[in-house]
């Protein structure tokens, strides 16, 4: 039977957690709202001596555009069905496997930022994308907030996992198990 701080450590990740997840969706929300509202005229808006950029773009394809001129069946059903399935099967793995630390927290940030852009194509038929950074001709695409809590999310995931191993493959053996 776990004990009274246990169970408190329990409660109060879950609400960190649950505060990540609504703040990153709130905020990939908001921000798109700004973007529609105040960029949507089809000017760019540049700050930081062209380092970033503003520019309203409605993304009708997967990450950079990828996949934005396939039939709209093919799209949709890439973009919006399998997108959809794919964040809901991560969830139940994640829960399933009741991950912890890093690995949950990369785990829904990308669940996360990929539900705002999931929503956007659910409602809009498209992801609102808008910034832009780089220096002179060096630039990213045009992505948006969720964009960002996907990259970082798969980022902390992937180096987790490298790191799972690593500490794996350094430990020594203390029986003749194989794992």
């Amino acid at each position: 039977m776990p004990n009274a701080g246990d169970m408190i450590r329990r409660i109060g990740a879950r609400l960190v957690l649950v505060v990540a997840i609504t703040s990153t969706i709130g905020c990939d929300r908001v921000t798109k709202h700004f973007a529609l509202a105040s960029l949507s005229d089809g000017h760019v808006r540049s700050y930081v001596s062209d380092m970033v950029r503003l520019q309203y773009v409605e993304n009708t394809g997967g990450f950079l555009g990828i996949g934005a001129g396939l039939p709209d069946t093919v799209r949709v059903t890439l973009f919006t069905t399998l997108t959809g399935a794919v964040l809901v099967g991560l969830a139940i793995v994640a829960m399933r496997h009741r991950w912890q630390g890093w690995l949950l927290i990369g785990a829904w940030l990308v669940i996360a930022g990929g539900a705002s852009n999931w929503m956007d194509r659910v409602v809009r038929g498209s992801v609102v994308d808008f910034m832009n950074v780089g220096i002179g001709p060096l630039r990213t695409g045009i992505f948006n907030v969720a964009d960002v809590a996907i990259m970082v999310g798969v980022a902390i995931v992937a180096l987790t996992a490298f790191r799972h191993d690593r500490v794996r493959d350094s430990a020594p053996a203390t029986s003749g198990r194989v794992d």
